[in-house]
């Protein structure tokens, strides 16, 4: 019980609870809409576009998070403006975005005055103890917003996830809603960037909602139960990594992957224990 009881006592330990549980709750909704939509490999090439807009940041001593968040949207949209309008690839775009991400911001944290290559694992890899009550009030911000657009919205999201064509048949403003996702996408992506860091956090995203989806194919299910997974996983592995003293995000991941094999061994017997028919 000594991480529980340390929460009331540490502040710093607080803020990193409190973004366990927000970061869950984004993610595990955000995470259905990226998986259904089959959009991993974007959300991936956001998470790494980001860290360029977190280099300029620090190259011109702002808010690497605001940074890394505009850069991470303007990134998201551009690549749905060029898939939607065929100018380009959309695997070509993502691939163009992710690697010119990452090098822009290599190269503005190396121009900074004072520079180490420590300053890069912060962001790479997460440090969830350096998580301060600003991030956990932007977190919470945007978790009402998701909760709230995933109540009012469900069903045109659903719609676009699975099929845009029959979407936009039904008169729903499909361009618009991708566009609105995206960025939610983005900004949830980096919000989180503490917690995970930039090269875990896609995990994040799709490791909940495959745990669920091995139980049901219900979009609504999924939406609803992937964010309790995503926040047991966090608060699971921030205990463990508190105990044993090891990263955090690594400690989310494994418990996390952990989980996903349980689950698909557990379905794996019920298949062949179910009698035949």
């Amino acid at each position: 019980m000594g991480f529980f009881s340390d929460l009331v006592h540490y502040q710093y330990l607080l803020n990193a609870f409190t973004a366990c549980l927000l970061s869950g709750i984004t993610c595990g909704v955000i995470g259905t809409y990226v998986v259904c939509r089959r959009m991993v490999f974007l959300a991936g090439g956001i998470t790494h576009a980001s860290f360029g807009g977190l280099g300029i940041a620090f190259w011109l001593g702002a808010n690497p998070i605001g940074g890394a968040l505009l850069f991470a949207i303007l990134s998201a949209l551009g690549i749905e403006w060029a898939g939607s309008r065929g100018r380009i690839r959309e695997d070509s775009a993502i691939g163009i975005i992710w690697s010119v991400g990452m090098a822009v911001g290599a190269l503005f944290m190396s121009l900074r005055p004072g520079y180490t290559s420590g300053d890069l694992s912060a962001y790479l890899f997460g440090s969830i103890v350096t998580v301060t009550r600003g991030d956990v009030t932007a977190l919470a911000l945007l978790t009402l917003v998701i909760l709230a657009g995933a109540l009012l919205w469900l069903r045109p999201i659903m719609y676009v996830a699975f099929d845009r064509d029959f979407a936009r048949s039904r008169g729903i403003p499909t361009r618009v809603v991708s566009y609105l996702m995206a960025a939610l996408v983005a900004a949830t992506i980096v919000l989180s960037i503490r917690i995970m860091g930039i090269v875990l956090l896609i995990s994040l995203l799709t490791i909940p909602v495959a745990v669920v989806n091995a139980f049901s194919r219900d979009y609504r299910t999924i939406a609803a139960t992937a964010p309790a997974v995503a926040v047991a996983g966090n608060v699971a592995g921030l205990a463990a990594s508190y105990h044993f003293e090891v990263p955090p995000g690594a400690a989310i991941i494994f418990t996390l992957t952990l989980t996903l094999i349980v689950v698909k061994l557990l379905t794996l017997y019920r298949k062949k224990t179910r009698p035949a028919a």
